[in-house]
């Protein structure tokens, strides 16, 4: 056993770690006994994506990452279904690696449970204006977008959507790209949506549509205001009534000073802000994106504050794969290892400590 701290989604802890057979590594809500030697660092679940592309990344690559759920927020409807519902596994040690049954030591160790692969829930595709954004875009898959001519097209994509099981509706206000959708029928879309409990998550991007979308309804920006400075009464408003997916490290020049000010003063209002990174969206992991935390710290969010946005599984749940935080820092988390515990009555050793991913 190793005396632990552990985040168990909202804050900082004091746990066990210990070894159960059948199961691998488990987190234990109970004081350590006096002597317990001390694991340092954080232990956590792996973390939530709230904004990615799967149809733009190599995603069978999710399964080796310290991701345990994402959101995808446009693609096409039947290929995000099929993957969200794939029954794959991957071991929970090593990003995926099969983990040695005998260790070096000669030690018995217990084979470790299979994880399944991450959480998706998905929106389906970008609902936007006729002729909107992405609507013209070659990177945008066949099926990822639709366009919606009227409100009886809404009510009926709205509704086919929840029968598919999505987890939430992506809309788009892209006024710097093209036509956006009128205030009736942005409000009709989360309208349908609200009585099926789908939060609206809408890509606002252009001058007042970050206002003008939760003012009609959106719940949740899908990347926080990047188009301009809101002013402190805008900012109040937004951390009243919507939450934001972070994205702040897509942007850079004007856009990237003005998201880090936006989201400095939204989380000081009390604003909810969500990890998100646009998966897809250039060169970006598959897995956690350390640029983004860093975009994070910029804006003053950092310790718990940063781990809450992460949203990580509960490491006390038996069916979570268990990250290691080095002096509680997830740009540098690793999946626990047997190393990281003691298994029998001798003295340990001190672990090597795996190399941390890195960014490609």
């Amino acid at each position: 056993m190793r005396a632990v701290t552990f985040f168990d989604g909202t804050a900082l802890r004091e746990g066990l770690l210990s070894w159960a057979p059948g199961r691998g590594p488990v987190v234990v809500d109970a004081p350590a006994p006096a002597g317990t030697p001390r694991l340092d660092g954080v232990i956590t679940g792996r973390f939530t994506d709230h904004h990615v592309h799967l149809q733009l990344v190599d995603h069978t690559r999710l399964a080796a990452s310290r991701l345990g759920r994402v959101t995808d927020l446009g693609a096409d409807l039947d290929w995000i279904r099929a993957v969200a519902q794939r029954p794959g596994v991957h071991n929970s040690g090593e990003f995926g690696a099969k983990r040695p049954e005998t260790p070096a030591d000669g030690r018995n160790r217990p084979d470790v449970p299979e994880k399944r692969t991450p959480q998706v829930e998905y929106a389906g595709p970008f609902l936007t204006a006729v002729g909107g954004y992405p609507s013209d875009r070659e990177w945008a898959p066949a099926g990822s977008v639709r366009e919606i001519a009227d409100a009886d097209d809404a009510a009926t994509v709205v509704a086919a959507l929840a029968s598919a099981g999505a987890a939430c509706v992506k809309v788009v206000a892209n006024s710097d790209a093209g036509p956006v959708l009128g205030d009736d029928l942005f409000r009709a879309i989360a309208q349908h949506a609200a009585a099926r409990g789908l939060p609206l998550v809408a890509h606002a991007e252009g001058a007042g549509q970050a206002m003008r979308a939760i003012r009609l309804g959106a719940a949740r920006l899908a990347h926080a205001p990047f188009t301009e400075r809101l002013t402190d009464d805008e900012i109040g408003e937004q951390a009243a009534t919507a939450e934001w997916i972070s994205t702040m490290a897509v942007h850079d020049g004007d856009a990237y000073q003005n998201v880090v000010d936006n989201v400095r003063r939204f989380h000081a209002a009390g604003g909810r802000v969500l990890y998100g990174t646009d998966m897809g969206n250039g060169p970006t992991p598959v897995d956690v994106r350390n640029s983004e935390i860093a975009a994070l710290r910029a804006a003053g969010i950092d310790g718990a504050d940063l781990l809450c946005t992460m949203a990580p599984e509960d490491p006390r749940d038996a069916a979570s794969a268990l990250l290691l935080l080095p002096d509680g820092d997830p740009s540098r988390s690793r999946p626990l290892t047997p190393e990281d515990l003691t298994f029998d009555d001798r003295t340990p050793t001190t672990p090597k400590t795996p190399k941390t991913p890195t960014e490609p």
